[in-house]
């Protein structure tokens, strides 16, 4: 376990000091590949079943509720021939975060963080299936937007389950208060890692910028995370106690107007999908 910095200190840590754990080699290979037009996918085929344990996980999801096949899939072969290449975004990047989070999911904030990442993911999802941006890259920025916090919060479990218990503020004291105990915030942490795990630079993006400001009128992949990121959390599924939380219809109104018929329903009703989506999630 890496030494942090003082609390009182701003001193930044050198990014190696760090010593964060790889990601998983064939998840992030398969993540790339699928975003290759060229791709065949004998190509994806023979990297997710060149890792038993990955391939048995995979297909695990595939056959899951989640996905709702027609028929269960016998072979990844089969999946990715029923499902597409496309919705292996989602599928691999969700096996991967999970075997990144590894044993520190026993710790309560870590589940509360992945709860958060799969609420956003979910519904990044069901507003970009309204047509303006592609679903399933939305569902993987959505499990992706949080993942430099992720692996802040698996170097120091402790330290930081008492940063997310004592907190109370805006998400922009978060991050000062990451700085003062790694040396680094988790935008920055979740930056560094896209760029080393060589993900596609739109990811980059989404996490730098989830706790910006407006787009200016622009909507694009990083503007549907900020929205799903808050509404996850005023939906009961943030990782802080004492966030600031945004008006729910003040949300609903941020999103593009055709979208906005998306979201129509009791707010309880809809965060019980979400729910439900969460739980066939963990349930695999």
């Amino acid at each position: 376990m890496v030494q942090t910095a003082n609390s009182e200190s701003m001193d930044r840590f050198p990014w190696a000091n760090l010593r964060l754990p790889p990601f998983l080699r064939v998840a992030m290979r398969v993540l790339q590949l699928a975003n290759d037009e060229n791709v065949q996918l004998h190509q994806l085929c023979d990297l997710i079943s060149s890792d038993p344990a990955f391939a048995s996980e995979v297909l695990t999801v595939a056959n899951s509720v989640v996905y709702s096949p027609r028929y269960p899939s016998s072979s990844i072969m089969q999946a990715i021939a029923v499902l597409g290449a496309n919705t292996l975004h989602g599928m691999c990047i969700t096996v991967g975060v999970r075997a990144y989070l590894g044993r520190s999911m026993s710790y309560p904030a870590m589940r509360d963080l992945w709860r958060h990442n799969l609420a956003c993911a979910l519904i990044a999802e069901r507003v970009a299936a309204a047509g303006f941006l592609d679903k399933d890259t939305a569902y993987t920025s959505g499990i992706l937007h949080d993942i430099g916090r992720v692996a802040l919060a698996a170097i120091e479990p402790k330290e930081y389950s008492n940063l997310l218990a004592t907190h109370k503020g805006s998400p922009q004291s978060i991050l000062e208060r990451e700085k003062r105990l790694f040396g680094w915030d988790h935008c920055e942490t979740g930056q560094q890692l896209i760029q080393d795990w060589e993900l596609p630079g739109e990811f980059e993006a989404v996490v730098a910028e989830h706790h910006g400001g407006g787009g200016g009128g622009t909507w694009g992949m990083s503007e549907l995370v900020k929205v799903s990121c808050r509404m996850a959390d005023v939906l009961g599924f943030s990782a802080f106690h004492g966030c600031e939380l945004t008006d729910f219809n003040a949300l609903i109104e941020e999103l593009p107007e055709r979208e906005r018929g998306r979201f129509c329903q009791d707010r309880k009703m809809l965060a019980a999908e979400i729910a439900d989506g969460i739980h066939a999630i963990e349930a695999v």
